[in-house]
């Protein structure tokens, strides 16, 4: 039995924490944030903001121009449309297990929980890799964003830049990396508003040309474009590219639920996280693959020059469809502000990034399936070697010192959305079987903090969704048949299953069954540290006025002892 699986000792009707291991800082008799080292220090606003930042990223604001180019207007429409309702079933699974157990390691420690030692250990590594490859993708992305002012700007320094920048900010801690996270996110969202409002008044006409031009991309070229072969299987394998397009785009549940172990009052600011998560969807997402739809052919040149990859070393001085459209237009000042803040976006992706790769990494730690070493935190709570080697893997961002941005993109895409996907297959098998056993055990569903609609069907059918594509969306590495880019698109579906009965096999581990499964496990520690609240929890607009100083309530005050 694990140090963390060790029950609470109850004294005198009050909760008090024993000791885990000789490593733990937790004092007997004490009210614990955590049964691990790490320390609840993220308000509202901070977690809210940290879910933006994590979801929106070079995704919304640069990748989504290879969909357009692929599918045309409609067919990305549909495809953000349907991937977003499809991934809300997802985040409806994931918000009733991360509300009711806020624990370090989210759904991987779960999934071992629950499911199987070995599903966790393969869900652990998968999701360290597609977090920890999702820096140099965002450093790179960077790169090719920057190049619209100049390319005098040398790609090493910016790599360098970055990775200093992403050091200082994690190294600190949890409060002062939230704080960062939050302003930068902040970016994102008055960018996307930007945006929003600039394809809303120049489709009426309030542009330098004076032209009202409505919708009429979606009349000439058309709709619909035609990707891979021609005619109207042509148009749908187009709708397929746009919809692997949105299913690297369209994140959300996987962030919100690394940071519960690091939440204040984690039971009520976590669940308001999740619940927030559907109109996320709706606004940035699907709201966001229209507008791009409305104020760019899908067949502009330039927009063609980027998917090809012929715009020369180091990508294109145009690499978003908003800025696209905004020359095109002959729109002077607004392409500066939308690019620098573009950069802000996606330097605050890459800082969610690197903060969730280093919580999986101490997460699978602490559970045994990565070495003990990584369980060691500084006094802030920063998981310090665990965060060294997660910085190692923005060091392939030099890669396109040689390569080129726009390359270097395209090889670390094929390979993140595969892991992303098989993710939310976990996510859905884990809460199958959370579900069941809360059936076995008599449990009632309707006392817990948050209770997730139409289960147990949004899991198999969000399971069954997840596995299509991620069988499917690199069927086109068969037509013609090549090596190179069939590994890139399904060398980690390939990896986690060797990993799965690797563990299986070394460990000797089994199915957890309903009635035996611990639905107990850390929730006594959380409920003692939520009862030790004294003062009422703040809204997220409260925190803002308090933050702006028009509003002075109190702080969040605990109790020594319950």
């Amino acid at each position: 039995m694990s140090d963390s699986s060790k029950k609470l000792e109850i004294v005198d009707g009050g909760v008090v924490i024993a000791k885990r291991s000789p490593s733990d800082d937790v004092k007997p008799g004490s009210i614990s944030d955590n049964a691990d080292k790490l320390q609840r220090r993220l308000n509202n606003r901070q977690i809210q903001l940290i879910a933006i930042g994590g979801s929106i990223g070079t995704a919304l604001f640069v990748s989504i121009g290879g969909g357009l180019a692929k599918g045309g207007p409609l067919s990305l429409f549909l495809a953000y449309t349907i991937y977003s309702c499809m991934l809300g079933l997802v985040n409806n699974c994931m918000a009733e297990m991360a509300t009711l157990h806020p624990v370090t390691g989210g759904f991987i420690r779960m999934a071992g929980k629950w499911v199987d030692d070995a599903f966790g250990f393969m869900a652990g590594w998968n999701f360290f890799f597609y977090e920890a490859l999702l820096i140099p993708f965002e450093i790179t992305a960077l790169n090719l964003v920057l190049s619209f002012w100049t390319d005098a700007i040398p790609t090493a320094a910016v790599c360098a830049a970055c990775i200093v920048l992403y050091a200082a900010i994690n190294i600190l801690a949890v409060r002062g990396y939230g704080e960062a996270e939050f302003w930068l996110s902040g970016g994102k969202v008055i960018l996307i508003l930007i945006l929003f409002f600039f394809t809303f008044v120049t489709m009426v006409g309030g542009n330098p040309k004076h032209d009202a031009y409505g919708f009429r991309y979606w009349k000439n070229p058309g709709p619909m474009a035609e990707y891979h072969t021609k005619g109207s299987l042509g148009r749908f394998e187009g709708f397929l590219a746009a919809l692997w397009n949105a299913s690297f785009a369209v994140v959300g549940p996987e962030y919100i639920a690394m940071v519960a172990a690091e939440a204040k009052r984690p039971r009520i600011y976590i669940k308001n996280a999740f619940k927030t998560v559907y109109w996320r969807f709706g606004i940035f997402f699907i709201l966001g693959a229209l507008c791009v739809g409305i104020v760019v052919p899908y067949n502009d040149p330039t927009l063609v020059a980027i998917l090809d990859g012929t715009q020369g070393g180091s990508g294109t001085a145009a690499a978003s469809p908003y800025v696209i459209a905004m020359r095109n237009m002959g729109v002077s000042v607004l392409p500066h502000i939308t690019n620098a803040l573009m950069i802000t976006s996606i330097f605050s992706a890459g800082n969610t990034y690197t903060y969730c790769a280093t919580r999986n990494l101490y997460g699978l730690a602490i559970e045994g399936r990565a070495p003990k070493i990584l369980t060691r935190c500084t006094g802030n709570g920063v998981p310090i070697f665990a965060f060294a080697i997660v910085m190692c893997f923005p060091l392939l961002s030099f890669l396109q010192v040689s390569s080129g941005s726009s390359q270097v993109l395209t090889w670390l895409v094929n390979l993140i959305t595969a892991g992303g996907i098989i993710d939310y297959i976990v996510m859905c098998v884990t809460y199958l079987f959370f579900y069941n056993a809360c059936k076995a055990q008599g449990i009632d569903r309707n006392s817990f903090p948050y209770t997730g609609w139409f289960q147990p069907y949004c899991g198999y059918i969000g399971l069954a969704w997840m596995c299509m594509i991620v069988i499917f969306y690199g069927y086109s590495s068969f037509t013609p048949w090549d090596v190179g880019t069939f590994f890139s698109f399904y060398t980690m579906v390939i990896v986690a299953p060797v990993l799965f009965v690797g563990w299986k096999v070394i460990k000797r581990t089994r199915l957890v069954g309903a009635r035996e499964a611990d639905l107990v496990w850390e929730r006594p520690v959380v409920d003692a540290y939520e009862a030790s609240f004294v003062t009422p929890p703040a809204g997220f607009w409260t925190e803002i006025l308090q933050l702006v100083g028009l509003r002075r309530d109190k702080k969040d005050v605990r109790r020594e002892c319950i």
